[in-house]
């Protein structure tokens, strides 16, 4: 057994679904983020044209690199029962009902990286935060194809697949080429209720899942009745992808533990607790990449889309709240109710900002 395949055979042994690929992408998937980048679809994540070459050239970036082991854990978790008391509203990603991912796959990686170092390997492991693509890179490994909603799918399960890399210094075959196997069917472009999704691909400026999780702005009052009941993150283009029918079967990867207190969290959290007490709560968790301040924008755009009986009570905490930021959002839920709220907050940036809602 090679080098390789032990490596991989390892990976497999802790569950994980593997395939390797040699470590530069094919011109069209370096074609198609450029061009995706030029469009202005990547909207406020300005990391990714800072990091444009590196992720276009992982070869130029890593030049001890050879090889890429591509590593996928499934996450089609079961529903998970709404916990009692507190303030249950609105839906969650189906990603975020485990602790971080990332901690979970550097635990494996971390693993995988002493395993490749007894070998004699040099070995680098990433999940989601070195400057590399791991959809294309997991296409090209072979371990599925992007669909229409630019996710990978894996024949025989679906998109629910969380990746994560690791570079090694050894030579790697090309992989064989999965076909595109989404055929003539757009049910998840037809689902997305904001319309980022199209056949150019998607266009963050109007995703749920980038205004709710990787953007600090408000969120725009003309998307509020859009992003519906979601509260952090969207799923309608994996819900309505038939593919993802056989996602169940195969269930999740072992690494992952999923909470009913993270499918259902209690939004007076979001309003109650301090960021210090937010962090020991929900700091190893995907709600910490948005923060407190974050959610609490979103709990009251969601509140206030649903017209939740806790709306007005949410919104009288929420309007002391510390944060500018969730005071934003509290002008704008007043605003969408007809009233004239926080045009003399403290913060002059507020202020102009709640008077700008009203011209």
């Amino acid at each position: 057994m090679s080098k390789l395949e032990a490596i991989r055979g390892r990976a497999e042994a802790l569950g994980l679904w593997a395939t390797l690929a040699p470590l530069a992408l094919p011109e069209e998937a370096r074609l198609a983020f450029a061009t995706w980048l030029d469009a202005g679809r990547h909207a406020g994540m300005a990391y990714l044209a800072r990091t444009r070459e590196a992720r276009l050239f992982p070869e130029r970036a890593f030049p001890w690199a050879k090889s890429v082991l591509v590593l996928a854990a499934p996450y089609a978790f079961p529903e998970l029962p709404v916990p009692k008391g507190g303030l249950r509203a609105g839906r969650v990603a189906r990603y975020a009902w485990t602790r971080d991912y990332h901690l979970a796959l550097e635990a494996a990686l971390s693993e995988l990286e002493a395993f490749a170092r007894s070998l004699g390997v040099r070995a680098k492991g990433y999940v989601d935060y070195g400057p590399l693509l791991e959809g294309p890179l997991a296409a090209a490994a072979g371990i599925g194809w992007r669909g229409r909603n630019t996710l990978v799918l894996k024949e025989g399960f679906g998109s629910y697949l969380l990746l994560a890399v690791l570079l090694l210094e050894l030579e790697a075959p090309p992989a064989p080429e999965v076909p595109f196997r989404c055929g003539r069917c757009t049910r998840c472009l037809d689902a997305c209720p904001t319309g980022a999704l199209d056949a150019r691909g998607l266009d963050a400026n109007r995703c749920i899942s980038y205004w709710t999780i990787e953007t600090r702005l408000p969120i725009p009052l003309a998307l509020w009745d859009a992003f519906g009941d979601w509260l952090f993150g969207c799923d309608d283009c994996q819900e309505a992808c038939p593919w993802n029918r056989f996602a169940p079967r195969v269930g999740y990867w072992r690494g992952f533990r999923p909470e009913p207190e993270l499918a259902h969290p209690d939004l007076w959290d979001f309003v109650r607790l301090s960021n210090r007490a937010f962090a020991r709560k929900y700091g190893d968790t995907a709600f910490a990449r948005v923060g407190r301040p974050g959610m609490a924008r979103n709990a009251i755009r969601l509140l206030g889309v649903l017209e939740h009986p806790a709306l007005r009570a949410y919104l009288e905490a929420a309007e002391a709240d510390p944060s500018p930021a969730v005071r934003k959002a509290v002008a704008q839920a007043y605003f969408r109710l007809g009233r004239l709220r926080l045009l003399d907050d403290p913060d002059p940036e507020v202020r102009a900002f709640a008077r700008g809602l009203f011209g």
